[in-house]
Parts: C-alpha cells; structure tokens; sequence
C-alpha cells in the first residue's frame, strides 16, 4: 500500500522531475508544492497506520481492549447475582485494585518497552518456517493447543522459580475470588515471557495466528474466576474451569501450585499438578506473604524488592546470588528472621480491608469509570499518537493508579496529589504537547476538571463529618 502510493507521487506529482519546476510560473510551482506536500502527509499517515496496526497484530492486547466491555458487563453479572443471593464477594478497594493493575498492564506492551515486541517480530519475518498456512483450519487447531502447553510450563516455572514468580505475583495478591480478580495482570511480563512462546513462531506459526490464539487463551481465562460456578462434570476432565481454577488461587497448603494450564486441565493430569476441589476444604485466596497494599505500582515490584534486600542483607555470598535463581518459597535462613514474611497477628483467613471515609470511595468510583473509558479510547487511538503522547497517557495512568491506593486507604494526601495530577495533564494539553483532536485527549481533560471541582468537595465533607484523619484505620474481615 506505502509503495503503491509512493509510486503515484513519484508519477503523478512530478513527472518531469527538478528541471521542469524550474520553468513553472510562480502560482503553478505553489500548487505543485502543495500537491507534493499533501502526498506527503497521506503518506506518513498511512505509514503511523500501518505501524500502529502492526503494534496491535504483534501483541494480544488489541483483542483484550475488545473484550474489556464484556468483561465489565459480566461483573456487574457477577456482582447483582451476589448481593441478590447474599453471596456476594466484590469489595471497592480489591475490585479497582484489579481493575487497575489491568489496565496498566498493557502500557509496558504499547511503549515496546523490553525484548517481547522486537524478538517475536524478528522470529514471525526471520526465523519462521512457513509450513503452517494461516488459512488451514489444521493451523489453528494445532496452534491453539499448543499455545496452551507452552502457557503450562511458563506458567508453573513462573510459580515455581522466584524470579519468574516476581513478574507474575501480581495475579495472586487479590484476596477475593471474583472475575475482577482476572484483570490483575502482571506489568513485567515483558521481561521474559516470551522466551516460552518463541518456539511457535519459530515452529512456523503464523504471526496472526499466534497473537489471535494467544488472545483467546487469555480471554477465555476470565470466566474460571468466579465462586458462584460449581463443578461441571465431564467437562472438568478436559478444560480449566472455576472449580480446578479455585483451586490454583488458593494459598491452602493442601491446594498450592497446581492447575498451571490455562484453557486445559490435561496438561496438569499428564505432568502431575492437578488437585481436584475438596467439599469439605475451602479454598483461601491471596498470596502466603500477604501484600497489605491497594498500589498496583509496589505490587508489581514488591517480590523484586524482597529479593534485592535478601540479597543485600544476607551473610553469606552464596545466598546472595542464590537467592536469584531460588526456589519461590527459599530464603536465607538469616534473614527469614530478620524480615518475617507475615506478621503473626494476621491470621491465614483475615483479609486486607482499610475502611476509607464514604466520600473517598464515591471519589473512587468516579476514577473506575473514567480510567478503563480513558485507556480503551488511548489504545485504539495509537496510530494518531506520537511515542511521547502514548508515554503521557501510560504515566498519568500509572500515577493515577498509584494514587488511588493512597485514597483507598483514606489518606487525605492521596486526593491532594490527585487534583495535581489533574493540574498537570490540563497543562501538559494547553502546552501542546497532547492532540487535543484526539477523543482520548478529551476524556483526560474532562476527568481532569471533574476531579479539580470535587477532590475539594470531598475534602469540605470528610473534615466536617470527622473523616478527613489523616490515615483509616487498617480492619482485616474473617473468611466468613
């Protein structure tokens, strides 16, 4: 398409080349100039297109932002269906938590920050045999089983390695089982995932092929994450469904590391790692080391950061390195003691719960609509975007985030530092540096005036009724 329109200025727009231009009149090389200029500029369009759907067809995140309105129909499903039956298991603070620990988990992808991007890229034009055609149905089938095998063992090597297990924790923090809970993905991905995925390519599947199938593997994950679905006979033989899946976010010590696969549960019965659901054994989801935190930020670096301090901090210099290539659940034995995993006053069923003022939660319920609106309308909106405008938007989402932890858990600081990050991005867009023209640009100005007129309202409100103290107290809920 490029070359084609490159050949029509080549043809159309001077034909008679340089010399030519020379003997124009002044009117006549004005308009000829304008001619060239606007090819131009059709050209370098086409070009931002075809290099922004290039960034989409490389990475599953193009059919994840499309599945983002059905998964939030379904959880408001899921959440009417519990408070109807008195099952309900959505709390405010864990639900935005996952919803924002979702969406940032896409940006690390959009800014090709890593080697993900640029290996699979190289291996679908270089290294890939092509014996696969993409119109063969023989070629899906195939791609998709063997997408999901390769998604077994990276994802048990992630649990089972604790360097691996830091960039995938971030999936396990989530103290409730809901299908929230399915949008907490891992912002550190990029780092090495791909290493277990480059064989298809090289195998000869087709790039389009490989990115679609890895969609659906993903997409079809989202549903296993519920409570309210039981057993469902045969089908539980073959597939991961919500009861196998229970089972694999449980910290019980009976249920831990089992049920790796992801759309196939005869991957776990041929190597080892299926456990069924007991009746009579309850399942306790989170992580054995509790985060205690509602910052999507720290839960993406807080196994990285326990594993630096260990580093540092142990005697020995074996243990120092050895604590990088370690099983996930050894540390030195030095500082084990020193940096106790849990405290011993949290018990193994308690949950996470700071109570925040009642203004500060309708707050945050203004951002968890605002946010995934923003971030959908960002992603399909790449190719009208600079890297510098894509980086904007990643960051004042990230901060967002990070805030939001701050005021899940009460701190008038948190809503401060948020009408200041509305403050920037209304500067940032009457600086020039965003397109205005852009829907996406709109939505963050429109959130950003929005939160300017109320952050002081909530604040007016939560001093005269006796909330505003400057931290909420920390109450950790039974099981029930």
């Amino acid at each position: 398409m490029v070359s084609a329109h490159r050949e029509r200025i080549r043809v159309d727009s001077a034909p008679a080349g340089y010399g030519s231009m020379t003997q124009m009149g002044p009117s006549e090389r004005a308009k000829h100039l304008l001619t060239l200029q606007t090819d131009c500029d059709e050209l370098s369009l086409i070009r931002g297109n075809i290099q922004g759907l290039n960034v989409k067809l490389m990475d599953k995140s193009f059919i994840i932002f499309l599945a983002i309105p059905v998964f939030f129909l379904l959880m408001i499903v899921e959440l009417t269906y519990g408070i109807l039956t008195g099952k309900n298991n959505y709390r405010l603070n864990d639900t935005i938590t996952s919803i924002n620990t979702g969406l940032i988990s896409r940006f690390p992808t959009l800014l090709n920050l890593g080697f993900q991007g640029m290996v699979f890229s190289y291996a679908a034009t270089s290294l890939n045999l092509g014996l696969l055609p993409a119109s063969s149905p023989l070629t899906w089938i195939f791609a998709f089983i063997l997408y999901d095998l390769c998604y077994y063992w990276m994802h048990r090597l992630h649990h089972e390695y604790k360097l691996l297990w830091a960039t995938h924790v971030v999936h396990h923090h989530g103290e409730e089982f809901n299908l929230s809970t399915a949008m907490r993905q891992t912002s550190t991905g990029f780092l090495w995932k791909w290493i277990f995925f480059l064989p298809m390519l090289m195998a000869g599947v087709p790039a389009k092929v490989f990115v679609a199938v890895g969609g659906l593997n993903l997409v079809y994950q989202f549903w296993v994450h519920t409570v309210h679905i039981g057993k469902l006979g045969w089908y539980e033989k073959y597939f991961i469904t919500p009861s196998n899946h229970r089972i694999h976010h449980a910290k019980n010590p009976e249920y831990i590391d089992a049920n790796y696969g992801g759309v196939f549960i005869i991957w776990d019965r041929i190597f080892g790692t299926y456990i069924e659901e007991k009746d009579d054994l309850k399942p306790v989801y989170g992580t054995v080391k509790a985060l205690r935190s509602w910052n999507p930020l720290w839960a993406n670096v807080e196994v990285f950061f326990s594993m630096l301090r260990d580093s540092y901090h142990t005697a020995k210099w074996s243990d120092k390195l050895r604590v990088w290539i370690a099983p996930t659940r050894w540390r030195p034995e030095d500082v084990a003691e020193r940096f106790p995993s849990n405290p011993e006053h949290i018990g193994f069923t308690e949950k996470y719960d700071p109570q925040a003022p009642g203004p500060y939660r309708a707050y945050t319920w203004i951002q968890a609509v605002c946010n995934p609106v923003i971030a959908i309308l960002v992603f399909f909106s790449i190719p009208q975007q600079t890297f510098t405008e894509t980086a904007i938007f990643g960051s004042l989402l990230l901060a967002g985030s990070a805030v939001m932890s701050f005021i899940l858990a009460g701190k008038p600081g948190g809503l401060i530092t948020d009408a200041l990050k509305s403050l920037f991005a209304i500067s940032v867009c009457a600086l020039g540096a965003m397109n205005v023209d852009l829907w996406a640009t709109q939505a963050l100005l429109l959130q950003s005036a929005i939160n300017l007129l109320v952050v002081p309202v909530v604040l007016i409100i939560s001093h005269r009724t006796g909330n505003g103290s400057s931290t909420a107290p920390v109450h950790y809920v039974g099981d029930g």
